[in-house]
Protein backbone atom coordinates (compact mmCIF):
# COMPACT_ATOMS: atom_id res chain seq x y z
CA UNK A 1 0.00 0.00 0.00
CA UNK A 2 1.50 3.42 -1.01
CA UNK A 3 0.86 6.78 -0.19
CA UNK A 4 -1.41 8.82 -1.72
CA UNK A 5 0.09 10.59 -4.36
CA UNK A 6 0.36 14.38 -4.67
CA UNK A 7 -1.71 15.08 -7.48
CA UNK A 8 -4.75 13.17 -6.26
CA UNK A 9 -6.78 16.56 -5.98
CA UNK A 10 -5.71 17.04 -9.71
CA UNK A 11 -7.01 13.57 -10.53
CA UNK A 12 -10.65 14.59 -9.69
CA UNK A 13 -12.66 16.68 -7.58
CA UNK A 14 -14.36 14.65 -5.34
CA UNK A 15 -17.41 16.55 -5.22
CA UNK A 16 -17.52 15.87 -9.04
CA UNK A 17 -17.18 11.85 -8.54
CA UNK A 18 -19.41 11.37 -5.88
CA UNK A 19 -20.59 8.49 -7.48
CA UNK A 20 -18.01 6.35 -9.60
CA UNK A 21 -18.89 4.62 -12.63
CA UNK A 22 -18.50 0.89 -11.52
CA UNK A 23 -16.01 -0.90 -14.08
CA UNK A 24 -15.40 2.69 -15.92
CA UNK A 25 -12.42 1.37 -17.53
CA UNK A 26 -14.20 -0.91 -19.42
CA UNK A 27 -16.52 1.74 -21.27
CA UNK A 28 -15.58 3.15 -24.20
CA UNK A 29 -13.61 7.00 -23.67
CA UNK A 30 -15.82 9.96 -23.38
CA UNK A 31 -17.25 10.85 -26.79
CA UNK A 32 -20.07 13.69 -25.92
CA UNK A 33 -23.59 13.02 -27.80
CA UNK A 34 -24.00 16.46 -29.67
CA UNK A 35 -26.69 18.64 -28.71
CA UNK A 36 -28.29 21.20 -31.02
CA UNK A 37 -29.19 23.68 -28.94
CA UNK A 38 -29.85 25.08 -25.03
CA UNK A 39 -33.44 23.27 -25.32
CA UNK A 40 -32.36 19.84 -26.44
CA UNK A 41 -29.17 20.18 -23.90
CA UNK A 42 -31.98 20.82 -21.37
CA UNK A 43 -33.85 17.94 -22.23
CA UNK A 44 -30.82 15.86 -21.97
CA UNK A 45 -30.15 16.62 -18.60
CA UNK A 46 -33.97 16.20 -17.59
CA UNK A 47 -34.03 12.61 -19.32
CA UNK A 48 -30.74 11.52 -16.87
CA UNK A 49 -32.27 12.78 -13.64
CA UNK A 50 -36.06 11.21 -13.84
CA UNK A 51 -33.91 8.27 -15.16
CA UNK A 52 -31.88 8.49 -11.85
CA UNK A 53 -35.44 9.12 -10.18
CA UNK A 54 -36.61 5.60 -11.45
CA UNK A 55 -33.88 3.80 -9.52
CA UNK A 56 -34.75 3.45 -6.06
CA UNK A 57 -38.78 3.22 -5.83
CA UNK A 58 -38.89 -0.69 -5.88
CA UNK A 59 -37.27 -0.54 -2.84
CA UNK A 60 -39.71 1.53 -0.62
CA UNK A 61 -42.38 1.09 -2.09
CA UNK A 62 -42.85 -2.63 -1.44
CA UNK A 63 -41.41 -1.99 2.14
CA UNK A 64 -44.10 0.66 2.57
CA UNK A 65 -47.09 -1.73 1.69
CA UNK A 66 -44.94 -4.49 3.52
CA UNK A 67 -47.76 -5.59 6.31
CA UNK A 68 -50.32 -5.48 3.19
CA UNK A 69 -48.34 -7.57 0.83
CA UNK A 70 -47.98 -10.37 3.92
CA UNK A 71 -51.58 -10.33 4.70
CA UNK A 72 -52.93 -10.19 1.08
CA UNK A 73 -50.87 -12.83 -0.73
CA UNK A 74 -49.68 -14.66 2.52
CA UNK A 75 -46.42 -14.21 2.69
CA UNK A 76 -44.60 -15.50 5.37
CA UNK A 77 -41.44 -14.01 7.25
CA UNK A 78 -38.91 -15.58 4.92
CA UNK A 79 -40.29 -14.64 2.34
CA UNK A 80 -40.83 -11.19 3.14
CA UNK A 81 -37.30 -11.09 4.02
CA UNK A 82 -36.38 -12.40 0.53
CA UNK A 83 -38.65 -9.91 -1.13
CA UNK A 84 -36.34 -6.86 0.99
CA UNK A 85 -33.29 -8.57 0.24
CA UNK A 86 -34.09 -9.87 -3.70
CA UNK A 87 -33.36 -6.38 -5.08
CA UNK A 88 -29.90 -5.44 -3.17
CA UNK A 89 -28.44 -9.13 -4.48
CA UNK A 90 -29.60 -8.12 -7.94
CA UNK A 91 -27.68 -4.89 -7.43
CA UNK A 92 -24.43 -7.44 -6.85
CA UNK A 93 -25.02 -9.65 -9.41
CA UNK A 94 -25.93 -7.58 -12.41
CA UNK A 95 -23.90 -4.89 -12.18
CA UNK A 96 -20.67 -6.34 -13.83
CA UNK A 97 -23.25 -6.77 -16.81
CA UNK A 98 -23.43 -2.95 -17.44
CA UNK A 99 -20.23 -2.80 -19.25
CA UNK A 100 -20.89 -5.68 -21.20
CA UNK A 101 -23.92 -4.43 -22.65
CA UNK A 102 -22.64 -1.04 -22.94
CA UNK A 103 -20.04 -2.17 -25.58
CA UNK A 104 -22.17 -4.33 -27.28
CA UNK A 105 -25.06 -1.87 -27.55
CA UNK A 106 -23.90 1.45 -26.64
CA UNK A 107 -25.21 3.07 -22.98
CA UNK A 108 -27.78 4.98 -24.61
CA UNK A 109 -29.77 1.83 -25.99
CA UNK A 110 -28.47 0.01 -22.72
CA UNK A 111 -30.63 2.63 -20.59
CA UNK A 112 -33.25 2.58 -23.22
CA UNK A 113 -33.53 -1.18 -22.35
CA UNK A 114 -33.21 -0.82 -18.78
CA UNK A 115 -36.37 1.84 -18.60
CA UNK A 116 -38.67 -0.33 -20.61
CA UNK A 117 -37.36 -3.97 -18.35
CA UNK A 118 -37.68 -1.55 -15.46
CA UNK A 119 -41.27 -0.59 -15.72
CA UNK A 120 -42.32 -4.22 -16.99
CA UNK A 121 -40.76 -6.01 -13.83
CA UNK A 122 -42.66 -3.13 -11.93
CA UNK A 123 -45.91 -3.75 -13.27
CA UNK A 124 -45.71 -7.50 -12.82
CA UNK A 125 -45.03 -7.10 -8.96
CA UNK A 126 -48.87 -5.67 -9.87
CA UNK A 127 -50.30 -9.22 -10.79
CA UNK A 128 -51.42 -10.34 -7.08
CA UNK A 129 -48.81 -13.68 -7.59
CA UNK A 130 -46.11 -14.23 -5.14
CA UNK A 131 -43.98 -15.97 -8.17
CA UNK A 132 -44.83 -12.76 -10.33
CA UNK A 133 -44.07 -10.38 -7.26
CA UNK A 134 -40.59 -12.34 -6.97
CA UNK A 135 -39.73 -12.14 -10.52
CA UNK A 136 -40.88 -8.93 -11.35
CA UNK A 137 -38.93 -7.40 -7.88
CA UNK A 138 -35.78 -9.21 -9.38
CA UNK A 139 -36.29 -8.02 -13.25
CA UNK A 140 -36.17 -3.90 -11.98
CA UNK A 141 -32.72 -4.99 -9.48
CA UNK A 142 -31.25 -5.99 -12.19
CA UNK A 143 -32.24 -3.29 -14.13
CA UNK A 144 -31.64 -0.91 -12.04
CA UNK A 145 -27.95 -2.54 -11.22
CA UNK A 146 -27.27 -1.54 -14.41
CA UNK A 147 -28.56 1.62 -14.82
CA UNK A 148 -26.72 2.40 -11.27
CA UNK A 149 -23.10 1.86 -13.68
CA UNK A 150 -24.11 3.59 -16.50
CA UNK A 151 -25.56 6.40 -15.70
CA UNK A 152 -22.97 8.35 -13.93
CA UNK A 153 -21.10 7.90 -16.83
CA UNK A 154 -23.12 9.55 -18.99
CA UNK A 155 -23.86 12.58 -16.78
CA UNK A 156 -19.74 13.06 -16.89
CA UNK A 157 -19.74 12.34 -20.49
CA UNK A 158 -22.37 14.76 -21.70
CA UNK A 159 -21.72 17.36 -18.96
CA UNK A 160 -17.88 17.50 -18.72
CA UNK A 161 -18.11 21.40 -17.47
CA UNK A 162 -21.15 20.70 -14.84
CA UNK A 163 -20.44 17.87 -13.19
CA UNK A 164 -20.98 18.79 -10.38
CA UNK A 165 -24.18 20.35 -10.59
CA UNK A 166 -25.40 17.30 -12.27
CA UNK A 167 -24.03 15.29 -9.84
CA UNK A 168 -26.22 16.97 -7.12
CA UNK A 169 -29.04 16.49 -9.21
CA UNK A 170 -28.18 12.90 -10.07
CA UNK A 171 -28.19 12.19 -6.08
CA UNK A 172 -30.94 14.10 -5.01
CA UNK A 173 -33.03 12.58 -7.64
CA UNK A 174 -32.03 8.65 -6.37
CA UNK A 175 -33.25 10.44 -3.06
CA UNK A 176 -36.56 11.59 -4.47
CA UNK A 177 -37.43 8.57 -5.95
CA UNK A 178 -36.85 6.60 -2.73
CA UNK A 179 -38.90 9.29 -0.76
CA UNK A 180 -41.43 9.56 -3.33
CA UNK A 181 -42.47 5.90 -3.19
CA UNK A 182 -42.12 5.71 0.40
CA UNK A 183 -44.36 8.13 1.17
CA UNK A 184 -46.95 8.10 -1.97
CA UNK A 185 -47.16 4.62 -2.03
CA UNK A 186 -49.88 3.73 0.59
CA UNK A 187 -52.74 6.97 -0.09
CA UNK A 188 -52.22 5.70 -3.69
CA UNK A 189 -53.57 2.45 -2.47
CA UNK A 190 -56.13 4.12 -0.64
CA UNK A 191 -56.92 6.43 -3.98
CA UNK A 192 -56.88 3.35 -5.53
CA UNK A 193 -59.70 1.60 -3.62
CA UNK A 194 -57.38 -0.55 -1.81
CA UNK A 195 -55.50 -2.21 -4.67
CA UNK A 196 -52.35 -3.78 -3.54
CA UNK A 197 -51.60 -4.44 -6.95
CA UNK A 198 -52.44 -1.18 -8.38
CA UNK A 199 -50.20 0.71 -6.07
CA UNK A 200 -47.31 -1.87 -6.58
CA UNK A 201 -47.84 -1.76 -10.47
CA UNK A 202 -48.10 2.44 -10.78
CA UNK A 203 -44.35 3.11 -10.53
CA UNK A 204 -44.28 1.26 -14.16
CA UNK A 205 -45.72 4.49 -15.26
CA UNK A 206 -42.68 6.94 -14.46
CA UNK A 207 -40.60 4.76 -15.87
CA UNK A 208 -42.20 3.81 -19.52
CA UNK A 209 -42.89 7.59 -19.28
CA UNK A 210 -39.06 8.11 -19.46
CA UNK A 211 -38.40 5.78 -21.25
CA UNK A 212 -40.42 7.16 -24.43
CA UNK A 213 -38.86 11.25 -23.47
CA UNK A 214 -34.87 9.08 -23.42
CA UNK A 215 -36.05 7.54 -26.53
CA UNK A 216 -35.14 10.69 -29.12
CA UNK A 217 -31.74 10.96 -27.84
CA UNK A 218 -31.30 7.25 -28.82
CA UNK A 219 -32.36 7.61 -32.15
CA UNK A 220 -29.92 10.45 -32.15
CA UNK A 221 -26.84 9.12 -30.78
CA UNK A 222 -24.94 6.91 -33.39
CA UNK A 223 -22.51 4.37 -33.31
CA UNK A 224 -21.67 1.68 -30.57
CA UNK A 225 -19.25 1.54 -27.76
CA UNK A 226 -15.94 0.51 -27.93
CA UNK A 227 -13.22 -1.57 -25.46
CA UNK A 228 -10.54 0.97 -24.90
CA UNK A 229 -10.17 0.45 -21.13
CA UNK A 230 -6.92 -0.80 -18.55
CA UNK A 231 -6.40 -3.64 -17.01
CA UNK A 232 -5.81 -3.56 -13.07
CA UNK A 233 -3.89 -6.88 -11.29
CA UNK A 234 -3.96 -7.49 -7.72
CA UNK A 235 -6.80 -5.46 -6.62
CA UNK A 236 -8.53 -8.28 -4.74
CA UNK A 237 -5.41 -9.38 -3.08
CA UNK A 238 -4.57 -6.05 -1.56
CA UNK A 239 -6.09 -5.64 1.81
CA UNK A 240 -6.81 -2.17 1.91
CA UNK A 241 -9.02 -2.86 -1.35
CA UNK A 242 -11.31 -5.62 0.87
CA UNK A 243 -11.05 -2.53 4.27
CA UNK A 244 -12.88 -0.11 1.63
CA UNK A 245 -15.18 -2.85 -0.12
CA UNK A 246 -16.56 -3.95 3.44
CA UNK A 247 -16.96 -0.37 4.41
CA UNK A 248 -18.72 0.07 1.24
CA UNK A 249 -20.85 -3.12 1.72
CA UNK A 250 -21.85 -3.00 5.81
CA UNK A 251 -22.98 0.31 5.60
CA UNK A 252 -25.20 -0.24 2.62
CA UNK A 253 -27.10 -3.19 4.61
CA UNK A 254 -27.46 -0.43 7.01
CA UNK A 255 -28.83 1.83 4.35
CA UNK A 256 -30.69 -1.27 3.01
CA UNK A 257 -32.14 -2.42 6.15
CA UNK A 258 -33.77 1.22 6.28
CA UNK A 259 -34.92 1.19 2.92
CA UNK A 260 -36.69 -2.17 3.13
CA UNK A 261 -37.65 -2.28 6.98
CA UNK A 262 -38.11 1.08 8.44
CA UNK A 263 -41.85 1.92 7.74
CA UNK A 264 -42.91 -2.02 9.00
CA UNK A 265 -40.90 -0.93 11.88
CA UNK A 266 -42.70 2.26 12.44
CA UNK A 267 -45.78 0.90 12.04
CA UNK A 268 -45.69 -1.79 14.58
CA UNK A 269 -44.44 0.95 17.07
CA UNK A 270 -48.12 2.36 16.21
CA UNK A 271 -47.50 5.13 13.89
CA UNK A 272 -49.84 5.10 10.90
CA UNK A 273 -48.95 3.77 7.33
CA UNK A 274 -49.27 7.23 6.18
CA UNK A 275 -46.83 9.09 8.58
CA UNK A 276 -44.11 6.13 8.61
CA UNK A 277 -43.78 6.74 4.91
CA UNK A 278 -43.53 10.55 5.22
CA UNK A 279 -40.60 10.48 8.17
CA UNK A 280 -38.85 7.82 6.00
CA UNK A 281 -39.43 9.98 2.99
CA UNK A 282 -38.10 12.94 5.37
CA UNK A 283 -35.11 10.63 6.29
CA UNK A 284 -34.22 9.85 2.74
CA UNK A 285 -34.17 13.37 1.38
CA UNK A 286 -32.20 14.51 3.99
CA UNK A 287 -29.75 12.04 3.09
CA UNK A 288 -29.57 14.11 -0.50
CA UNK A 289 -28.42 17.07 1.18
CA UNK A 290 -25.72 14.90 3.62
CA UNK A 291 -24.41 12.97 0.27
CA UNK A 292 -23.84 16.61 -1.05
CA UNK A 293 -21.70 18.37 2.11
CA UNK A 294 -19.58 15.46 3.65
CA UNK A 295 -17.48 14.90 0.37
CA UNK A 296 -16.59 18.72 0.47
CA UNK A 297 -15.49 17.94 4.41
CA UNK A 298 -14.19 14.48 3.78
CA UNK A 299 -11.24 15.59 1.63
CA UNK A 300 -10.20 18.55 3.96
CA UNK A 301 -8.46 16.39 6.30
CA UNK A 302 -5.21 14.52 5.70
CA UNK A 303 -7.22 11.51 6.36
CA UNK A 304 -11.32 10.12 6.57
CA UNK A 305 -11.09 7.87 9.63
CA UNK A 306 -12.65 9.95 11.96
CA UNK A 307 -15.53 11.01 9.61
CA UNK A 308 -15.95 7.67 8.81
CA UNK A 309 -15.94 5.94 12.27
CA UNK A 310 -18.48 8.92 13.29
CA UNK A 311 -20.71 8.70 10.93
CA UNK A 312 -21.41 5.03 11.81
CA UNK A 313 -22.37 5.99 15.23
CA UNK A 314 -24.64 8.70 14.45
CA UNK A 315 -26.62 6.35 11.73
CA UNK A 316 -27.10 3.46 14.45
CA UNK A 317 -27.71 5.69 17.30
CA UNK A 318 -30.65 6.97 15.19
CA UNK A 319 -31.99 3.65 14.62
CA UNK A 320 -31.97 2.95 17.98
CA UNK A 321 -33.47 6.09 18.52
CA UNK A 322 -36.41 5.09 15.95
CA UNK A 323 -36.72 1.69 17.50
CA UNK A 324 -36.41 2.53 21.16
CA UNK A 325 -37.53 6.49 21.49
CA UNK A 326 -40.37 8.30 22.49
CA UNK A 327 -42.65 8.84 19.41
CA UNK A 328 -42.98 11.92 20.29
CA UNK A 329 -39.26 12.40 19.10
CA UNK A 330 -39.21 9.96 16.01
CA UNK A 331 -38.83 12.89 13.39
CA UNK A 332 -35.89 14.09 15.22
CA UNK A 333 -34.13 10.62 15.24
CA UNK A 334 -35.53 10.13 10.94
CA UNK A 335 -33.47 13.31 10.61
CA UNK A 336 -30.43 12.47 12.42
CA UNK A 337 -30.60 8.98 10.59
CA UNK A 338 -30.76 10.51 7.36
CA UNK A 339 -27.54 12.72 8.32
CA UNK A 340 -25.37 9.66 9.15
CA UNK A 341 -26.84 7.39 6.39
CA UNK A 342 -26.17 10.17 3.44
CA UNK A 343 -23.45 10.70 5.08
CA UNK A 344 -21.96 7.11 4.74
CA UNK A 345 -23.38 6.66 1.54
CA UNK A 346 -21.18 9.44 0.23
CA UNK A 347 -17.81 8.97 2.60
CA UNK A 348 -17.60 5.47 1.28
CA UNK A 349 -17.43 6.91 -2.58
CA UNK A 350 -15.19 9.37 -1.55
CA UNK A 351 -13.04 7.32 0.23
CA UNK A 352 -13.37 4.76 -2.88
CA UNK A 353 -11.94 8.06 -4.81
CA UNK A 354 -8.69 9.05 -2.32
CA UNK A 355 -7.53 5.58 -1.88
CA UNK A 356 -7.23 5.44 -5.46
CA UNK A 357 -4.06 6.48 -7.50
CA UNK A 358 -5.62 7.51 -10.50
CA UNK A 359 -9.10 7.26 -12.47
CA UNK A 360 -8.73 3.91 -13.68
CA UNK A 361 -8.02 2.16 -10.35
CA UNK A 362 -10.27 4.18 -9.13
CA UNK A 363 -13.20 2.47 -11.61
CA UNK A 364 -12.02 -1.19 -10.94
CA UNK A 365 -12.12 -0.39 -7.15
CA UNK A 366 -15.58 1.02 -7.51
CA UNK A 367 -16.59 -2.52 -9.12
CA UNK A 368 -15.01 -4.53 -6.85
CA UNK A 369 -16.59 -2.82 -3.56
CA UNK A 370 -20.50 -2.67 -5.27
CA UNK A 371 -20.53 -6.18 -6.57
CA UNK A 372 -19.19 -7.26 -3.36
CA UNK A 373 -20.74 -4.87 -1.06
CA UNK A 374 -24.33 -4.72 -2.17
CA UNK A 375 -23.82 -8.75 -1.97
CA UNK A 376 -23.07 -8.25 1.78
CA UNK A 377 -25.72 -5.56 1.86
CA UNK A 378 -28.28 -7.97 1.30
CA UNK A 379 -27.71 -9.93 4.30
CA UNK A 380 -29.08 -6.45 6.26
CA UNK A 381 -32.43 -6.79 5.37
CA UNK A 382 -32.40 -10.44 5.20
CA UNK A 383 -31.06 -10.60 8.55
CA UNK A 384 -34.00 -7.97 9.88
CA UNK A 385 -37.05 -10.12 8.41
CA UNK A 386 -36.28 -13.03 9.78
CA UNK A 387 -35.72 -11.67 13.46
CA UNK A 388 -38.62 -10.26 13.23
CA UNK A 389 -40.33 -13.68 12.40
CA UNK A 390 -38.17 -15.64 15.21
CA UNK A 391 -39.12 -13.20 17.83
CA UNK A 392 -42.29 -12.10 16.85
CA UNK A 393 -40.66 -8.16 17.25
CA UNK A 394 -38.44 -5.87 15.68
CA UNK A 395 -36.96 -4.68 18.82
CA UNK A 396 -33.69 -7.94 18.50
CA UNK A 397 -32.95 -5.95 15.37
CA UNK A 398 -30.79 -3.41 17.69
CA UNK A 399 -28.12 -5.86 17.96
CA UNK A 400 -27.38 -6.40 14.21
CA UNK A 401 -27.72 -2.59 13.68
CA UNK A 402 -24.78 -2.22 16.35
CA UNK A 403 -22.82 -5.42 14.69
CA UNK A 404 -23.46 -3.71 11.37
CA UNK A 405 -22.10 -0.27 12.48
CA UNK A 406 -19.57 -1.31 14.56
CA UNK A 407 -17.94 -3.35 11.59
CA UNK A 408 -18.45 -0.49 8.83
CA UNK A 409 -16.74 1.76 11.72
CA UNK A 410 -13.64 -0.73 11.80
CA UNK A 411 -13.64 -1.09 8.22
CA UNK A 412 -14.36 2.64 7.63
CA UNK A 413 -11.16 3.87 10.40
CA UNK A 414 -9.01 1.30 8.68
CA UNK A 415 -9.82 2.38 5.05
CA UNK A 416 -10.07 6.39 5.72
CA UNK A 417 -6.11 5.53 6.23
CA UNK A 418 -4.07 8.21 3.83
CA UNK A 419 -2.83 4.93 2.27
CA UNK A 420 -3.58 3.63 -1.88
CA UNK A 421 -4.80 0.27 -2.65
CA UNK A 422 -1.67 -1.56 -4.25
CA UNK A 423 -1.52 -2.99 -7.89
CA UNK A 424 0.24 -4.74 -10.09
CA UNK A 425 0.61 -5.04 -13.51
CA UNK A 426 -1.60 -2.11 -14.96
CA UNK A 427 -2.08 -2.21 -19.01
CA UNK A 428 -4.20 -1.85 -21.57
CA UNK A 429 -7.17 -4.46 -21.61
CA UNK A 430 -7.68 -6.87 -24.62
Amino acid sequence: MNAPSNDLTAMLDPADELLIDAEAGSLPPPQPTPVSGAADRFLLGASLVLIAFNLRPVFSSASALLPEIRSELGLTALGASLLTTLPVVCLGAFSPLAPRLAQRFGSERTLLGVLLLLALGTALRGFSSVPLLFIGTALAGACIAVGNVLLPGLVKRDFATRTALMTGFYTMALCAGAASAAGLTLPLEHALGGSLAGALAIWALPALAVGLIWLPHVLRSSGYARRNGTDVKGLWRDRLAWQVTLFMGLQSALAYCVFGWLVPILRERGLDGVTAGVIVSLSVMVQAASCLVVPHIAVRGRDQRLINASLCGVAVVALLGLLFAPLSTVWLWALLQGIGQGGLIAAAMTTIVLRSRDPDVAAHLSGMAQCVGYLLAAIGPLIVGLIRGWTGSFSWCALLFVALGLAAAINGWKAGRPLEVHVRGIGKAS
